[in-house]
């Protein structure tokens, strides 16, 4: 066991296995499975995200509202100046340092499971703290939904990104796409 909880053994497992049967397997053969797959992945995933936010008492998101503020405002700062810092020490073009944050923000399914496993840790000695932590994600994700997404477009439109097609190459020097 590396993790205490099980649960989190299971994801570090999966992870890992995943990781490398898709590098041991063709290209090919992998898009062949993944078609397969994601029917089925996308009714776990629907079940999973179902199953985080029935027990969501929606009536937290507004009892949430400075905690949720500094939480967006502290990720999407901690998003872009990381990304930035990031792409300095890489020597990465300017585009990178400047407009990877943006398409960061969005958030993911990840933050919803990793805060179900702390308020279902925290509902027995804190009840009350278990209750913030679910009011302020519930909220920053339905606001991150809104907000993020059009600034990860933007980022993305800010780049340059947009209709350069999976084919095209980035010459650092100069920051022109070739095809």
């Amino acid at each position: 066991m590396v993790m205490p909880k099980p649960v989190l053994n299971f994801m570090l497992i999966g992870m890992a296995f995943s990781a490398a049967f898709s590098n041991m397997i063709t290209e090919k053969r992998l898009e062949q499975i993944m078609q397969a797959f994601n029917p089925f992945l996308g009714i776990a995933m629907i079940l999973v995200i179902l199953n985080l936010g029935a027990p969501l008492d929606y009536h937290l998101i507004m009892g949430a509202g400075m905690f949720t503020a500094i939480y967006i405002a502290a990720r999407a700062l901690g998003k872009y100046f990381g990304a930035y810092f990031g792409a300095s020490i890489t020597k990465s073009p300017q585009t990178v340092k400047k407009y990877l944050g943006f398409t960061l923000l969005p958030h993911s399914g990840v933050s919803l499971v990793f805060t179900g496993i702390a308020v279902s840790v925290l509902s027995g000695p804190a009840p009350e703290c278990a209750q913030i932590i679910q009011g302020t994600i519930a909220a920053a994700a339905v606001i991150n939904e809104i907000i993020a997404v059009i600034a990860a477009k933007k980022g993305f439109e800010w780049a340059g990104e947009f209709g350069n097609g999976a084919a095209a190459v980035r010459a650092p020097e100069e920051g022109i796409c070739h095809e």
